[in-house]
Protein backbone atom coordinates (compact mmCIF):
# COMPACT_ATOMS: atom_id res chain seq x y z
CA UNK A 1 0.00 0.00 0.00
CA UNK A 2 0.97 3.65 -0.79
CA UNK A 3 0.12 6.28 1.66
CA UNK A 4 -0.83 9.58 0.07
CA UNK A 5 -0.16 13.45 1.29
CA UNK A 6 -3.30 12.73 3.36
CA UNK A 7 -2.78 8.74 4.64
CA UNK A 8 -4.50 7.10 2.36
CA UNK A 9 -3.76 4.06 1.38
CA UNK A 10 -4.34 3.23 -2.08
CA UNK A 11 -4.84 -0.42 -2.89
CA UNK A 12 -1.91 -2.05 -5.73
CA UNK A 13 -5.31 -3.05 -8.17
CA UNK A 14 -6.38 0.52 -8.06
CA UNK A 15 -3.06 1.60 -9.53
CA UNK A 16 -3.05 -1.39 -11.93
CA UNK A 17 -6.34 -0.19 -12.91
CA UNK A 18 -5.36 3.52 -13.67
CA UNK A 19 -2.67 2.56 -15.20
CA UNK A 20 -3.64 0.28 -17.30
CA UNK A 21 -6.26 2.14 -18.72
CA UNK A 22 -3.77 5.50 -19.27
CA UNK A 23 -6.11 7.99 -17.70
CA UNK A 24 -6.78 9.78 -14.98
CA UNK A 25 -9.95 9.25 -12.85
CA UNK A 26 -11.65 10.87 -9.82
CA UNK A 27 -12.80 9.17 -6.40
CA UNK A 28 -16.44 11.08 -5.84
CA UNK A 29 -19.30 10.65 -4.29
CA UNK A 30 -22.58 9.04 -5.28
CA UNK A 31 -25.94 7.98 -3.52
CA UNK A 32 -24.42 4.29 -3.37
CA UNK A 33 -21.10 5.20 -1.76
CA UNK A 34 -17.26 6.66 -3.38
CA UNK A 35 -16.81 5.24 -6.80
CA UNK A 36 -13.71 5.51 -9.09
CA UNK A 37 -14.76 7.25 -12.46
CA UNK A 38 -13.08 8.92 -15.57
CA UNK A 39 -12.65 12.50 -15.28
CA UNK A 40 -14.53 12.17 -18.22
CA UNK A 41 -17.68 11.52 -16.61
CA UNK A 42 -17.12 13.30 -13.73
CA UNK A 43 -14.60 16.45 -13.82
CA UNK A 44 -12.26 16.96 -11.23
CA UNK A 45 -12.64 19.80 -8.75
CA UNK A 46 -10.02 22.42 -7.76
CA UNK A 47 -10.37 20.83 -4.12
CA UNK A 48 -10.16 17.61 -4.81
CA UNK A 49 -6.72 16.22 -3.67
CA UNK A 50 -4.58 15.13 -6.54
CA UNK A 51 -2.67 12.10 -6.24
CA UNK A 52 -0.37 10.95 -8.79
CA UNK A 53 0.14 7.44 -10.23
CA UNK A 54 2.74 6.63 -12.87
CA UNK A 55 1.82 9.49 -16.07
CA UNK A 56 -2.16 9.49 -14.70
CA UNK A 57 -3.97 11.05 -11.79
CA UNK A 58 -6.30 10.19 -9.37
CA UNK A 59 -8.34 13.22 -7.83
CA UNK A 60 -9.83 12.75 -4.71
CA UNK A 61 -13.04 14.42 -3.50
CA UNK A 62 -12.14 16.15 -0.56
CA UNK A 63 -15.30 15.62 1.04
CA UNK A 64 -14.66 11.92 0.49
CA UNK A 65 -11.06 12.10 1.62
CA UNK A 66 -12.55 13.33 5.25
CA UNK A 67 -13.83 9.79 5.76
CA UNK A 68 -11.65 7.22 4.10
CA UNK A 69 -8.71 5.80 5.56
CA UNK A 70 -8.55 3.15 2.03
CA UNK A 71 -8.92 3.57 -1.67
CA UNK A 72 -9.81 -0.20 -2.75
CA UNK A 73 -11.40 -1.67 -6.19
CA UNK A 74 -14.75 -1.97 -4.65
CA UNK A 75 -14.57 1.71 -5.79
CA UNK A 76 -14.11 0.34 -9.27
CA UNK A 77 -17.34 -1.32 -9.65
CA UNK A 78 -19.40 1.31 -10.94
CA UNK A 79 -17.28 1.82 -13.54
CA UNK A 80 -16.22 -1.80 -14.68
CA UNK A 81 -20.32 -2.61 -14.80
CA UNK A 82 -20.72 0.82 -16.25
CA UNK A 83 -17.96 -0.47 -19.17
CA UNK A 84 -19.39 -3.85 -19.52
CA UNK A 85 -22.88 -2.67 -19.94
CA UNK A 86 -21.62 -0.86 -22.84
CA UNK A 87 -19.57 -3.59 -24.09
CA UNK A 88 -23.10 -5.24 -24.56
CA UNK A 89 -24.68 -2.20 -25.89
CA UNK A 90 -22.10 -2.39 -28.67
CA UNK A 91 -22.67 -6.53 -29.25
CA UNK A 92 -26.52 -5.75 -29.92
Amino acid sequence: MELTQRNLDIDPDVKAFIMKHNGDFRLCTTCGGPVIVPVEMKGSKDSDIIVQIGPNKLYISKVQARYLSRIDKHMLAYYERYMEKRELDFDQ
